[in-house]
């Protein structure tokens, strides 16, 4: 099993995508990057924090290539839209796949 982080300006879309991806097996939510220890939803959501959301996700690569994981990421995240994700708005920054 591997392990690859992305970050967007919300994880609820991004978490949604992965886990329907086979050689997916778990997920998880978080924030990354910022200034401020052990953040929680609302801290990120107040814009004090620095943070951007994450998930990190398990996944196979027997199963599903990171590249491929890749092409799942950008389908779901637009750089391009400042403070959004798709349907979802926010402040929680946007920045580059770990």
């Amino acid at each position: 099993m591997e392990k690859a982080t992305f970050a967007a300006g919300c994880f609820w879309k991004v978490e949604d995508a992965f886990r329907a991806v086979k050689g997916v097996s778990y997920t998880s939510v978080g924030y990354t990057g910022g200034h401020w220890a052990n953040p929680c939803y609302l801290d990120v959501c107040a814009r004090v924090t620095g943070h951007a959301e994450a998930v990190q996700i398990e996944y196979n690569p027997m199963q599903v290539s990171y590249e491929e994981l890749l092409e799942v990421f950008w389908n779901c995240h637009d750089p391009t839209q400042f403070n959004r994700q798709g349907p979802d708005r926010g402040e929680q920054g946007s920045i580059p796949v770990l």
